[in-house]
């Protein structure tokens, strides 16, 4: 077996927690930049300037969340690879995943920047902060091939159970853009623009750094053959399409409370933008989970440690449970000093105060969906991601949505948001056990005959 596949042995709970923990620093390393950018913003005294980065913010969400799903693609298969000790394989599908993963991100890209306008129309901007907003994602949404190639590398490292150097990526990336933010929004005055080539300037640190450790520790990519690539196009997209159509569901559901939350002013728009800054600040462990467990899932099912595959899968749960209880404490304390970070004042300070009481407890239910998506795209079932994803986005979130924006106004829409998860968390939870029960039945497909026959020999060796 690889020396690679480092999680078929010792504690599930505590490879979770390291592969999150790590992770989440590398997130949060770029949330929190995107958190002070918001916190500058304010300084700035402009409340169209807020409200911009919220209507830009989702929409950026839309082009980040293709990233995801491709990202997911390339984990999956990576793990799955090195898990059955092919690592030959698991070289040639990063390579392949990676080259689709720009290619297609291009064109994404391509179609989101010609649309800015009708996508910045559709979220409820207008005026000035239409215009705000459309010059900001003019900036950066060309970019995301850059952050394709730092998303994709990345997991590849955590498929190799390397969270620390992925972690790092996006560390020097959220460095980059800490640095420049304060000196090219205000030393240069750039304002808006500013905040955008600061995180144009990170997201092509974070490729770079993500590349560097693959090819130094890992053998790097295979050279791409247009054989290789066209018998890994349907692999990459079994995972991927589904994947992509799964996080699509995510900002889709938020453009659509995004623009609920327009019909009560700028000044609850703002107070939407900043909770949207605080939550991945706060929860980024829990974001970081569904990508940190998907490798200690997918090795184990590789090996046919199905025992282990079901441990990864319970220790997920407790520890997103722990990890929500901690931080949303914490949130509840610090509830003052945030609001106060931000001037947040009327309106904007209800909707912050909100968030950071009992609001904050219901992301467990979040983050059961996200343990679940990580069970059905590793273990052959990805489609199930998507209808759980799109049905939390649409019938989880506009009918709750509209139901108590009715009755308490804009503190409803977050209400209504938060309240609509919670069956399709449990959902996500009951049918990631059947998964797992249904896979103990079957036989991984694309298996190489070695491995198999590796484990056969090791239980006549047990039971000798």
């Amino acid at each position: 077996m690889s020396e690679q596949a480092k999680f078929l042995e010792g504690s599930l709970f505590r490879h979770i927690t390291v592969m999150s923990l790590t992770a989440s620093v590398g997130l949060m390393a770029v949330f929190v930049v995107d958190f002070v950018d918001m916190i500058f913003i304010s300084m700035l005294g402009k409340a169209e300037l807020a409200a911009a980065v919220g209507y830009a913010g989702a929409i950026l969400f839309f082009t980040t969340s293709f990233g995801i799903g491709m990202a997911i693609a390339a984990g999956a298969l990576v793990a799955r690879a090195l898990g059955a000790g092919d690592d030959v394989k698991a070289r040639q599908q990063s390579s392949h995943a990676m080259i689709y993963a720009i290619v297609f991100a291009s064109l994404f890209a391509f179609l989101v920047w010609l649309n800015l306008a009708t996508l910045a129309v559709l979220m409820g901007a207008k005026g000035e902060t239409l215009d705000l907003a459309v010059g900001y994602l003019s900036i950066i949404v060309p970019s995301l091939p850059l952050l394709m190639v730092g998303m994709i590398g990345g997991a590849i490292l955590r498929a190799h159970g390397d969270a620390r150097r992925a972690m790092m990526a996006t560390v020097w990336g959220g460095l980059v853009n800490a640095v420049l933010d304060p000196i090219l929004i205000f030393g240069l005055d750039w304002e808006l623009s500013g905040a955008a080539w600061a995180s144009v300037a990170a997201r092509a640190t974070i490729g770079i750094t993500a590349l560097i450790p693959i090819y130094r520790h890992y053998g790097g990519l295979e050279k791409p053959e247009f054989s290789g690539l066209k018998d890994d196009l349907r692999p990459v997209l079994v995972i991927a399409v589904p994947a992509i159509l799964t996080q699509l569901a995510t900002p889709i559901g938020q453009a659509y409370v995004t623009r609920a939350m327009a019909a009560y002013g700028e000044g609850a728009v703002a107070g939407m933008a900043i909770v949207a800054r605080i939550t991945p600040v706060a929860f980024g462990v829990i974001f970081a989970l569904s990508g940190a467990i998907g490798p200690v899932i997918g090795q184990n099912y590789g090996a046919g440690k199905h025992d282990r595959v079901r441990g990864a899968f319970r220790d997920g749960v407790i520890f997103t449970a722990a990890v929500v209880v901690l931080i949303s404490a914490l949130l509840f304390l610090l509830r003052g000093p945030i609001a106060a970070l931000f001037d947040a004042t009327g309106l904007t300070l209800t909707l912050v105060y909100l968030f950071c009481g009992p609001l904050a407890l219901m992301f467990f239910f979040n983050g059961l969906i996200f343990v679940g998506n990580s069970a059905f795209n590793n273990l052959g079932h990805p489609f199930y991601s998507t209808w759980i994803n799109w049905g939390r986005h649409t019938l989880g979130t506009i009918p709750p949505v509209i139901l108590f924006a009715a009755w308490f106004g804009a503190p409803g829409v977050l209400i209504g948001q938060a309240l609509g998860g919670v069956l399709f968390g449990l959902l996500a939870w009951w049918m990631a056990l059947r998964v797992m029960a249904k896979a103990e039945t079957m036989e991984l497909p694309d298996q190489p005959r070695f491995a198999r026959q590796s484990r056969l020999m090791s239980l006549l060796h047990l039971r000798r």
